[in-house]
């Protein structure tokens, strides 16, 4: 079953507790900090249904149809397939939107390639996860994930710290576990459940083991609370921030107090192994559907860029070709990267197709780490006018349109009001509040960038150039004894 947008809409009006700039919030579908991107949500189920769009969003399964996205891979054609979906949503929304559809069932696969040792712990937790994946495919739930703690003060043992700071199950009862404790998620307040799971540690001390958890929490359950952070949406008048006004996925402190947690959505707790697993291999999947997003950044940079120098004549210029051969260097770069992962990938220990995790986490280094490098390059080739062009209420007015009409109208192909859109548009890109915060959140989403280089070190095969270097300086045998 692939839901509608209306019954996604519906699925949300459940009572759940959320607040923003201080207010309670009453119905988060028409609360104009949300309601455009839940919108925008809704549309992407629709797409499901639409005749033009199913057939390349849905597969059939034992006689019922379900969304590409929520396809447990097993062959190459299973990813092309997502990517394409991707490609289809992203432009009939018109923009970049992280929270698609296909990345959080990824973490959820990685820890079924897991179940062996939840078996360990206990049968009914492999059980549970295999069920959950199941039920993701078959009711098409807006699933997110609950990563990031508060953590509080991190130069203390964990003993010293408030326990609320990380979650952790303060009680067991016949029906579930109760948790207490905070997460930060992206969408969560306008998701239907989030897999939540530890956080970034060592996981090597079994003082820990009381926030070791990992389970389904649904969104609307009491004892949640949504505390949000101020939304970009309804700052301005879109015009002049068109990005800001539509794509914002706001940011939520979850706040479980005292949340029930029915066994049944339980997949591990109290075992530190089990968390040192997720730690180790939460992005194994999810990584492809982010950087793939980060390609579609570049693509807006570049077409930014590129527009911006062809209205002025600028692009004939060998400096400025220069620099938009970076940018492209960059989006085929990070594009190279997702096509080899694919190509090369490697069966999992569920049977999965996974991305081969070397050229994937080589990728989102590439991805991450030189996007603020790209977004300065796009900066510089579209000038100084993002930063003082007048907002459309200026380009409007009696008293000032006329004049911005003539000193912003290039030519017969660029009068004022493309002109005024395209600057707009690139401001909000790479030089708006809302630009930083992007920034930011790709810094750190999917865990900083030591931990990124850290993925890439433990995934690397460096048996081979060591190989070389010995054959080749004609080392001697012995040598071989350092690598244990």
């Amino acid at each position: 079953m692939i839901r509608t947008g209306a019954a996604y809409k519906e699925g949300l009006r459940d009572g759940r507790e959320i607040w923003i700039d201080g207010e309670r919030v009453g119905d988060v579908t028409t609360h104009p900090a949300f309601k455009p991107i839940v919108d925008i949500k809704a549309r992407m189920y629709d797409l499901h249904h639409e005749e033009a769009s199913a057939p390349a969003l849905t597969y059939v399964d034992e006689n019922a149809v379900h969304s590409i996205f929520h396809q447990p891979p097993t062959e190459t054609a299973h990813w092309e397939a997502k990517r394409k979906g991707v490609d289809i949503l992203l432009k009939d929304v018109g923009g970049v939107v992280t929270r698609v559809g296909d990345e959080t069932i990824g973490e959820m696969w990685s820890l079924q390639d897991g179940r062996d040792m939840l078996a360990e712990i206990d049968p009914r937790f492999a059980d549970n996860i295999d069920r959950h994946i199941k039920r993701v495919v078959e009711e098409d739930p807006f699933h997110v994930s609950a990563n990031t703690d508060p953590k509080g003060d991190r130069s203390r043992h964990i003993s010293e710290r408030d326990p609320d700071m990380m979650v952790h199950v303060t009680r067991e009862t016949d029906a579930g576990i109760i948790i207490r404790g905070a997460k930060y998620e992206t969408a969560a307040a306008y998701a239907d459940q989030a897999y939540l799971k530890p956080t970034v540690g060592a996981w090597t001390d079994e003082k820990e083991s009381d926030y070791a958890l990992g389970c389904i929490v649904k969104m609307g359950a009491p004892g949640v609370k949504h505390i949000c952070r101020s939304s970009f949406a309804g700052r301005s008048n879109p015009a002049d921030y068109p990005l800001a006004n539509r794509y914002d996925e706001v940011d939520t402190l979850v706040i479980f107090d005292d949340v029930l947690i029915p066994w049944e959505d339980v997949f591990f707790y109290r075992y530190t192994r089990a968390a040192q697993f997720v730690r180790g291999t939460l992005h194994r999947y999810s990584a492809y559907p982010y950087v793939l997003r980060l390609l579609y950044v570049a693509d807006m940079m570049i077409g930014a860029a590129l527009w911006n120098a062809k209205q002025t004549g600028l692009d004939k210029l060998q400096s400025v070709q220069e620099k938009l051969a970076d940018l492209a260097v960059y989006r085929e770069g990070v594009n190279a990267h997702l096509v080899a992962s694919i190509a090369l990938a490697e069966k999992s220990p569920a049977g999965l197709l996974m991305p081969n995790q070397s050229i994937l986490y080589a990728g989102r280094v590439l991805a991450c780490s030189q996007l603020p490098t790209m977004m300065h390059a796009t900066r510089e080739l579209i000038g100084g006018q993002i930063c003082v062009t007048p907002n459309i209420a200026a380009f409007e007015a009696e008293g000032t349109r006329d004049w911005l009409k003539k000193f912003y109208t290039l030519n017969d192909n660029w009068e004022s009001e493309d002109r005024r859109k395209l600057l707009a548009f690139a401001r909000d890109l790479v030089s708006s509040d809302y630009a930083g915060h992007r920034l930011a959140f790709v810094q750190f989403a999917q865990a900083p960038h030591f931990n990124h280089l850290a993925a890439v070190y433990k995934s690397f095969d460096f048996s081979g150039p060591l190989d070389f270097v010995r054959r080749t300086a004609g080392l001697s045998d012995t040598v071989m004894g350092s690598l244990k």
